[in-house]
């Protein structure tokens, strides 16, 4: 049901979504060293007379040692979603407006990522965070992901800007080193006009010296008390890495990846037409498929929703149930050898051939030979005993194996 209190307030107005919030949280590790790599890395990316192969080339000199290098991997994350908001994370013709073919809108990725909460636990029978596709799984970095946490670990933001802080405060002489080593290429790189020539060896020379500026700051944080801080700034860069890479993967994969899922949904539904079902098995390839179309029908009338149950413990109470609705057990008194007979008679197990000819005391004999039961110095009256509690408990075993089949049928393998 829609909230309408204040709908008419948004009805000529557009949320106006940004990451804002993740670019200020970035804005307060632009400390030191770090802000110099922010400013390098700004600068190599917005220059006009490098191409792309020169900047690329620059760019991956530099990073040498990634943990350190927080402006690149921070301004990474920063054109990422950037490119879910504005939906180009989604490869599509700008100029098509249809979903097929168009290039990504957000309010699509959004409508996609909700719709694979339900398709998937359908499916598979799992949430969709064990398949690596639950909301965070796709807009984790603009959903604070790295702002904050569940348990009592720092934030991953947290973690980084306390280290970042911690070995700035020291003012250790490597790290002077690098940040003179960023401000030099920096000023190159801004330096460069449209009629530089020759400037390949000028520009490789100062990469280098920020790559070895980067090494021995990185050298100098080998041991304690930097080197707790140094892993921290290594598993915040990896934090931030694997899920900028996640976010790219199902993110851009969300059209084709929702279109299988609800491709299979469908046909899953065309199986209950016998003679679609018995077309889809002969065209296919696939094994799985083959063998879910074959035993469709059997696995369908073995659903019965009165033997559904939750827990284990339940099964007990199911059964009780079932065999009251039955009305039985039908004999429950032993001594009773008429109506014993009567129930071997219809005993699926027992071979009840030329039983008319036989006495009941005869009847519970015979029955209890096929069914293995000891009537060897045995009195009929034990023998009918043990007849009963026999098929009693078949009668029960029965149920259960219907409940089995049941849940079988009706479990998600």
């Amino acid at each position: 049901m829609t909230v309408k209190k204040g709908l008419k307030s948004l009805v000529n107005s557009t949320p106006d979504f940004s990451n804002q919030n993740i670019e200020n949280a970035i804005n307060e590790l632009k400390i030191g060293w770090v802000a110099k790599t922010f400013t390098l890395d700004t600068s190599i990316k917005n220059n006009n007379v490098l191409s792309t192969t020169q900047k690329n080339d620059a760019r991956l000199t530099i990073n040498n040692v990634p943990h350190l290098n927080i402006g690149r991997y921070m301004n990474d994350l920063i054109d990422h979603t950037a490119t879910i908001l504005d939906g180009t994370i989604i490869p599509g013709n700008p100029d098509i407006t249809t979903a097929d073919n168009g290039q990504g809108t957000f309010i699509e990725i959004l409508q996609l990522v909700q719709g694979l909460q339900s398709t998937i636990p359908e499916l598979y029978g799992v949430p969709a965070s064990d398949k690596a596709r639950d909301v965070n799984d796709h807009l984790g970095s603009l959903n604070n992901k790295f702002l904050q946490t569940e348990d009592s670990s720092l934030p991953v933001f947290t973690s980084i800007r306390e280290s970042i802080e911690f070995i700035n405060d020291k003012a250790i002489a490597t790290d002077t080193l690098y940040q003179t080593a960023l401000t030099n290429m920096t000023t190159f790189v801004d330096g460069l006009v449209g009629d530089s020539t020759d400037f390949q060896q000028t520009l490789n020379t100062f990469a280098t010296a920020v790559a070895t500026a980067a090494t021995n700051f990185n050298t100098a944080l080998a041991s304690e008390p930097y080197l707790t801080h140094r892993t921290r700034l290594t598993a915040g860069n990896e934090a931030v890495d694997v899920q900028v890479a996640l976010e790219k993967s199902n993110v851009s994969s969300l059209r084709s990846y929702t279109e299988t899922l609800l491709d299979n949904s469908a046909f899953v539904g065309l199986a209950e037409d016998t003679q679609l079902r018995q077309l889809m098995t002969r065209v296919s390839q696939n094994p799985n498929w083959i063998t879910y179309f074959n035993e469709y029908e059997t696995n369908k009338e073995n659903l019965n929703p009165i033997y559904t149950t939750d827990t284990d413990s339940d099964k007990s109470v199911v059964i009780d149930k079932v065999l009251a609705d039955s009305g039985l057990p039908d004999v429950t008194d032993h001594t009773d050898f008429v109506a014993v007979a009567n129930k071997a008679k219809r005993d699926s197990r027992i071979n009840t051939a030329n039983f008319d000819l036989f006495t009941a005391e005869q009847i519970i004999t015979k029955s209890c030979e096929q069914l293995n039961i000891t009537t060897q110095n045995r009195s009929i009256t034990n023998q009918s005993r043990e007849l009963l509690t026999n098929m009693n408990q078949h009668d029960r075993d029965t149920i259960a194996g219907q409940l089995d089949l049941n849940e079988s049928s009706d479990t998600l393998t």
